[in-house]
């Protein structure tokens, strides 16, 4: 588990995935000033990562479609805390081999549907901040900030092609 606590009790994480080998202007922007960026795979080239480092430290798990020696540095999985909020990352939802809640995690973020998603099951949040890279059907390219404030959570999620403002509703959670 990746530990990233310090004497700090508020994070900005930005959350991003799908990007497919295209970081959009856009999401330079958007995490500007962000503490962490946490990628949920599908990079799709290791410029995206080099250009993510470039704004703040990265972590990032390896997509189905990761492939090749460059992508060997992404673990299928990674658990990170941020003050005393516990993260588990992976890509597809679907492929999940734990229980996050009985693992101690707070929240789960993933990707892989380019659909953007929050939901709370069994105290546990979980998120996939959508596609931030090339359009796919009607998905909205979108990615996800989210702002921890001691054990809570609020999520922010962005529509990057329409606009900057952030769309569906925002979310002040509680996590116990």
């Amino acid at each position: 588990m990746s530990d990233h606590r310090s004497h700090k009790a508020n994070y900005t994480i930005g959350l991003i995935s799908d990007t497919h080998g295209l970081l959009r202007p856009e999401v330079v922007d958007s995490f500007q000033g962000v503490d962490w960026i946490i990628h949920a795979g599908d990079v799709g080239k290791p410029e995206v990562m080099e250009a993510l480092r470039r704004i703040a430290p990265v972590s990032a798990v390896r997509g189905n479609m990761d492939k090749g020696e460059w992508a060997n540095e992404f673990p299928q999985t990674e658990a990170l805390d941020f003050g005393e909020v516990s993260l588990y990352v992976i890509h597809d939802l679907q492929k999940l081999d734990l229980d996050p809640r009985a693992a101690g995690f707070n929240a789960v973020i993933f990707g892989h549907s380019h659909r953007p998603f929050e939901r709370r099951e069994n105290g546990v949040l979980f998120i996939n901040p959508g596609s931030a890279g090339p359009k796919r059907f009607s998905l909205p390219i979108s990615l996800a900030l989210l702002d921890i404030e001691n054990r809570s959570v609020k999520t922010r999620f962005m529509n990057l092609v329409t606009s900057q403002q952030d769309f569906g509703r925002i979310h002040r959670i509680k996590l116990i």
